[in-house]
Formats: structure tokens, sequence, C-alpha cells
């Protein structure tokens, strides 16, 4: 018999002696005796002949998601559960989406199916959408009426996106969208009707985005098909962005962004509007406010497009922001933690990726937040997994994610590769290049990204070295 004060048990995640977990608000089940202790506390007797297995969710398949997954399971083995709830059966891989439209990608090129690679790793994998996520009792309810327990829960949804925020928005409306593979399916219909019947194009990101590189990635793939095709002279292209100046990209810039994606739109003749609010969109037709630098409208726009994709700002999806929990969510329904990816309110839910909140970097005339890239995404993952496995072993959270950038935007037959560390500033490190080179290297990592998920790997070694020789590490 081991002997814990109620309080050890109740404001901790787990209290672990050897082979036994007490698991919070289940107890009682492994609860010899109780005394009560002047009315203020009690000791518990507790049994430690049996051997109980944590259960660890991940909600969520996406980039975060299933690395998370794989990490997680890495570091517990087979002592512990590790679960996925996704409403999807297939990981898709979200950084190559701008090429579907044109046809240089397909959706099914972007899409693995998940279940045989969670049944081979060990991995439980439920396909249901889930409804509300219930820190009280330790619960995420599914669509089926169902509830699966947790003992730690991994948020890693991504986001939902907010199209209803701006009137015409989306492909229920009248614009395109590359943030889900649906939707560049979709996009990819309007593309090929657009080519029957050109005319303008606009492409940004409305007010309150965060994500900003598909916009710029996504106008040059388009003016490199056009070019190949031989008709970029019939298309007049603009740059609709809340960004406070080109290449600021939600980060404050990274080294020379601004001089290298002005440049750019400058040679391939594109013309831009910052601080760019969208009223509202009608078929063929935008209406944007330009702002000055305080705010203040400065300029209204009527832009005509024949095709046009807008990348609209996130909030938390509804499952997690309605979720009535007091301390989960910030008001826009991204989840709170704090510097080892915890939750200050429900120790013992971590959140990874998108759906996590991040304060803007700097003060803009509109609403602009701070992206969670690819390699940032994967520090906040080791770092989950390290703290998670050290709170099983009875240790608390230590390992802080380094929130580094390191991106590759593809630019049709150029790019620009930047690096960030870490991604908000103040900086140690800041450097950018462009070059035929980064375009090879998207679609190089695009193979190898997606040859880790089929595989069922994480970081493999020479990844780590490689990265640590660049001085890009995952973890402080």
């Amino acid at each position: 018999m081991l002997i814990y004060k109620a309080s050890d048990i109740y404001h901790c995640n787990y209290v672990v002696n050897m082979s036994l977990i007490v698991k919070p608000y289940k107890t009682q089940g492994y609860i010899k005796e109780k005394i009560n202790i002047n009315n203020f506390d009690m000791v518990f007797l507790i049994d430690t002949t049996e051997n109980i297995m944590a259960k660890i969710v991940v909600l969520g398949a996406g980039i975060g998601g299933v690395p998370m997954a794989y990490e997680m399971k890495e570091m517990v083995n087979n002592d512990h559960e590790v679960v996925v709830i996704s409403d999807s059966p297939t990981f898709h891989f979200v950084p190559s989406n701008p090429w579907v439209p044109p046809k240089w990608r397909t959706p099914e090129e972007l899409k693995i199916e998940l279940a045989p690679i969670f049944k081979k790793k060990g991995i439980e994998f439920i396909q249901k959408a889930a409804t509300k996520v219930d820190p009280e009792n330790n619960q995420v309810h599914l669509d089926d009426g169902s509830a699966v327990d947790y003992d730690y829960l991994i948020i890693a949804t991504g986001p939902r996106l907010a199209f209803d925020e701006v009137e015409g928005l989306g492909p229920e409306g009248h614009t395109s969208s590359v943030c889900h593979v649906d939707h560049a399916a979709v996009a990819a219909q309007d593309w090929d009707k657009f080519m029957e019947n050109p005319g303008p194009i606009v492409v940004g990101a409305v007010q309150g985005a965060s994500c900003f590189g598909p916009a710029y990635e996504y106008l040059m793939i388009l003016e490199a098909e056009l070019r190949k095709r031989k008709i970029r002279d019939q298309v007049p292209m603009t740059l609709v962005t809340s960004e406070p100046y080109v290449g600021h990209l939600g980060l404050g810039g990274v080294g020379d962004t601004k001089g290298m994606l002005e440049s750019a739109l400058r040679d391939k003749t594109i013309n831009w509007i910052t601080n760019a609010k969208v009223d509202k969109i009608e078929a063929g037709m935008m209406f944007v406010t330009e702002v000055d630098e305080k705010g203040a409208d400065k300029e209204k726009h009527e832009l005509p497009f024949k095709h046009s994709m807008m990348l609209p700002a996130f909030t938390g999806i509804d499952a997690v922001r309605h979720s009535g929990a007091e301390g989960l969510t910030n008001p826009r329904g991204f989840v709170l933690t704090d510097e080892f990816q915890r939750n200050p309110t429900f120790k013992n839910i971590y959140s990874v990726g998108v759906c996590v909140a991040l304060a803007p970097v700097g003060k803009t005339p509109l609403p602009v937040g701070t992206p969670k890239t690819g390699y940032m995404i994967e520090s906040m993952v080791t770092a989950t997994a390290h703290n998670i496995r050290d709170e099983l072993a009875g240790k608390e959270p230590s390992d802080k994610p380094s929130l580094n950038a390191l991106c590759l935007a593809d630019m049709g037959d150029t790019g620009i590769a930047f690096l960030a560390v870490p991604q908000i500033p103040p900086r140690n490190t800041t450097w950018s290049q462009q070059g035929k080179w980064v375009h090879l290297a998207k679609i190089g990592f695009e193979k190898y990204f997606m040859r880790k998920i089929r595989k069922g790997i994480s970081e493999p070694y020479y990844e780590k070295m490689i990265l640590k020789f660049m001085g890009v590490v995952r973890l402080k």
C-alpha cells in the first residue's frame, strides 16, 4: 500500500509509482481506504499491484495530428494506448494544394489512407467527427452519440475556415479555396471554366487571415501556367492582402521577403493592394477598402474577376470553441497553451498545430494572424510527446518547442526559401533565398514528407542531424 493526499491526486494529471498510474476523476476504483484529516484533506491508501494503461487521444489527423500520433506511440510503446479521432479516412498533404487547380497534382496524389498504417503501428483509429470536447469529464463526444474517454488529450484539429465572416467568400460563395484538398478540387473545375474564357484574376487573403504563403504561391503558379499556355497577356492579375506590406507573411517579414516578393510581383506585372479589407464579394466582383496606417478608410476598390482564390480567417473548430469549458480557448476558439504546449486550465490537455492560440506579431492596421508553419508544428509535436512521456514517469514537463520556421514557397518555376529562428521575432537567425532550386526542393519535400507518413515515421535520425547542422532543432 502507498499513501497519497487527495490534493496530490486531484490536482495533477497522474500520481505515478513504478507501474501504478492513478487516474484523476477515476481513482475511486483503486482506493482501498480513505481517511479524513481535520476536514481539510484526506489520504488514500492505494493498492499498487495493478498496472493501469493511460489513454492518450489525438484529436485530428493532419500535418500535426498524424506525426503527433506516431511520435507519441514511439514514446510510450505498448505501455499506454494511443488513439486518433478524425472525420477523414485520409491524410492530406495541404502544402501541395495550390498545385491541384492547374493540374500539376491530382487530389488523390495528395491523400494517404490512414487505417492500415495506424493498425500496423498499434494505434487505434476512430473515423468519426467530434462534436464536443468535454474537459470536465475527460471525454470527446462524437457525431454518433458516443463518447471517448481520455487521460490525456492532444488537440490537433487544424482550423475552422471562417468563410462566413466575409459575404460571398469561399467555395459556397464566389471565390475558390486551396485550404483543403476537396476545395482545391473544386477550384480545379473553376480553373477549367476560366481557361475557356480568360479574364482578370484576383488572389489574396482577407482581414484576420494568418496563412499568407499559399496566396503568393497560388498567384505565381497560375502566372506560370498562363505563360506556359501563352495567354498571360489576356489576364490582368492582382494580389489583395490584409498584410501591411508585401512579404509581411504574418511574421513581420523574414530576411528580405518584402524585397524579393515585391520584385517578383513587379517582374510578373502583377498589381497589389495591401492593408486591404474585403467588404463583400459578388459574382465576378470584389469590393475592397484599402486602409491607411492608422486603419482609417483610404480608398475604395471594385475589382472584377473571372477567377479568384482568397484565403479566409481561421477560428477553432466548433467541437472545441463551443465546448463551454472556460480557460480552454481564446475568443476565436484557438486552444490556449503554456510554454510546454499544455493548456493552463486543463493540464491533461495539450495542443499542436494551427488550432493553437498565438499572439499576432506586432500591431497592424488590419487584423493579421501569426501563421503556424510546418516545422514550427513539428517542434510542437516533439515537445508535447516528450512532456507527456515525462508526466507518465512522474516528472514535470520541461521540453519547450523551438518554434523555428523553415519554409519553401513555390513560385511556379522558381521559389523563395526562408529560415526564421525562432519564427516569432526577435530572432537569432533570419535568412531568405530564391531560385529554381526552391521549386525543385519543394517537390522533393512533398515526396519525402508523404513517405514519412506512409512509413509511420515522425523524424528520422538523418533528418535530425541535417537540420541540426543548419542550426534548426525542434526543442529549445
